[in-house]
């Protein structure tokens, strides 16, 4: 009998999923599942890594996401196809755009106009058999052939009864049932580390977390064989199935730039070409050399078979607003092997006096998209972002975000925190270790803080430390990369706030733009350039 695991969380719900996508995405492959979803809490941001994953082991991956309402109901809901990622996506934006950096809200009534062609799994958690047909009910009204009830089956003691209560909600709304494991981890030995995160999210120490702490380690993927005896062969099937109304892949994602930058009536290519010769007048006034014309040809020859004028038509319209503004800025990087950038004054190598190597930056071999870094003063380059958002709109415009991941010394303080040791000697401890240590070398500081086989908790912390290195903590806004869309970026993928105030950033970080193949614009500061400016006046 094949299984779909369809609710699951990785380490991207932070402090909640104990393992990253990667290891789920190798466990249920392994298992031999016939597909995994991944469905962080009102987030999309590990499911890149997973896409990337499930390629290499040849497993489906099913996109979607968990939510905790306002109403006290728990939905996972999941994407079928194109149309209904682009929904999730919106709706994930909407719960975190009207709250703060890090928190989210929603109510069944967001329900009533979003997510129309989305899946949708209600994790029943209510007590009570006359609320949850309440609840049940009001869910058959708003989803009615798109409900599942899932049913998770860890152990718990009070477990049949609970299934029977269940089973008859079901049988009397008319809701199929499902089975789901509500996974946290891909294998039940991250159960402690489960636990410390328990106790890093609550602020509480493990030994005083009690019933709040999961009582087993069953939230792992299980072997099909554990799955057969605890769930009717009909829940385990109802997976199946779903899994098989389920066709969307990444893959399907087409990234479009902005038109705005191309006047009406001509195209892109033949806007860029316009504009490079123009500029190339402009930087040769007395005659354009041969050598910087044949390179204008062959580089928007290549420019325009992969499909790229828009993006440097926007990074232009940029940069020519922070001139006509009166903004120093210096595009830099392997940008400067461009003769079209130095044409569109983006950067400032003479192609006529250096030996460009346009290759570095832009190859139909390689396959990557162009990334033209551009750097303005640090004390105006706010008035740049605002132009952006203020031309595209936030909807179609926010910051790349970065990844937050714990490092040695951020991971020692809350282990140890969480576990309860002395505060001073862990603020000791950390302060010995520097970001780039390596496992060995905490093991050294270890051993000189007496910690090494000292006593079983001393070597708890220690294990527990090197597990959580690594694990995203966080989600903050790149250094000045931005991603601009043609339609609404929500449709793509999902929008934050930041905790600067007037900034957004979407829910991926560079990696998972270039693994997807898409483009970003970088507007970086540099103080030097404020100097300058300051030398001029």
């Amino acid at each position: 009998m094949p299984y779909a695991e369809l609710h699951c969380l990785s380490n991207f719900t932070f402090l909640r999923g104990a393992s990253h996508p990667e290891e789920l995405v190798a466990r249920a492959a392994e298992l031999g599942y016939r597909a995994l979803a991944i469905t962080d809490e009102c987030s999309l941001s590990g499911v890149v890594k997973a896409h990337v994953a499930a390629r290499e082991h040849g497993l489906q991956l099913i996109i979607g996401s968990e939510f905790r309402l306002d109403d006290g109901l728990t939905l996972v809901l999941l994407a079928p196809q194109r149309r209904a990622y682009a929904e999730l996506s919106a709706l994930i934006t909407l719960a975190r755009r009207r709250s703060p950096k890090g928190e989210y809200a929603l109510s069944l009534r967001d329900f009533e106009f979003n997510a129309r062609h989305c899946l949708v799994i209600w994790s029943a958690t209510a007590p009570g058999t006359e609320q949850l047909l309440r609840q049940g009910e009001a869910l058959r009204r708003l989803f009615a052939q798109r409900l599942w009830l899932g049913v998770a089956m860890l152990l718990h003691g009070d477990e049949q009864l609970r299934y029977l209560q269940l089973h008859g909600i079901a049988r009397q709304l008319d809701i199929p049932m499902l089975a789901c494991g509500n996974v946290h981890m891909h294998v039940a030995s991250r159960k402690p580390l489960a636990d410390l995160l328990c106790a890093i999210r609550l602020n509480t120490p493990v030994q005083q977390l009690g019933t709040r702490l999961a009582p087993n380690a069953e939230q792992h993927l299980r072997p099909l064989e554990a799955l057969r005896r605890l769930y009717p062969e009909a829940l385990l099937e109802q997976g199946v199935v779903i899994a098989g109304r389920c066709h969307f892949s990444l893959d399907e994602l087409r990234y479009e730039y902005p038109e705005e930058v191309v006047p009406a009536g001509t195209t892109p290519d033949a806007w860029l070409r316009e504009l490079s010769l123009a500029g190339a007048r402009k930087r040769w006034p007395q005659g354009v050399p041969q050598s910087v014309q044949s390179l204008l040809e062959k580089e928007l020859a290549l420019i325009g078979e992969l499909a790229y004028a828009c993006y440097f038509l926007t990074v232009h319209d940029i940069v020519e607003f922070a001139r006509n503004a009166g903004i120093l800025c210096q595009g830099r990087g392997s940008a400067a092997n461009s003769a079209v950038c130095y044409c569109l004054f983006i950067t400032e190598v003479d192609p006529a006096r250096s030996s460009l190597l346009f290759e570095r930056f832009i190859s139909k071999e390689r396959n990557e998209p162009p990334d033209i870094d551009v750097d303005f003063e640090h004390e105006r380059r706010e008035e740049v972002i605002q132009y952006i958002y203020r031309k595209y709109t936030r909807e179609r415009a926010a910051l790349a975000a970065t990844l937050i991941t714990y490092r040695a010394r951020s991971a020692v303080r809350d282990v140890g925190r969480a576990l309860g040791f002395d505060a001073l000697f862990v603020e000791q401890l950390a302060r010995s270790l520097s970001w780039w240590d390596r496992h060995s070398d905490l093991s050294r500081r270890f051993e000189e803080a007496k910690l090494a086989g000292a006593s079983d908790l001393a070597a708890h912390f220690m294990r527990l430390v090197n597990e959580i290195l690594g694990f995203p903590r966080h989600l903050s806004q790149h250094v000045g990369g931005f991603v601009i869309a043609r339609g609404a970026l929500s449709a793509m993928v999902p929008i934050e706030n930041a905790a600067m105030p007037e900034r957004t950033v979407i829910q991926w970080d560079k990696n998972d733009i270039e693994a997807l193949g898409l483009l970003k614009v970088d507007i970086l500061a540099l103080g030097m350039l404020s100097a300058i400016r300051r030398s001029f006046e």
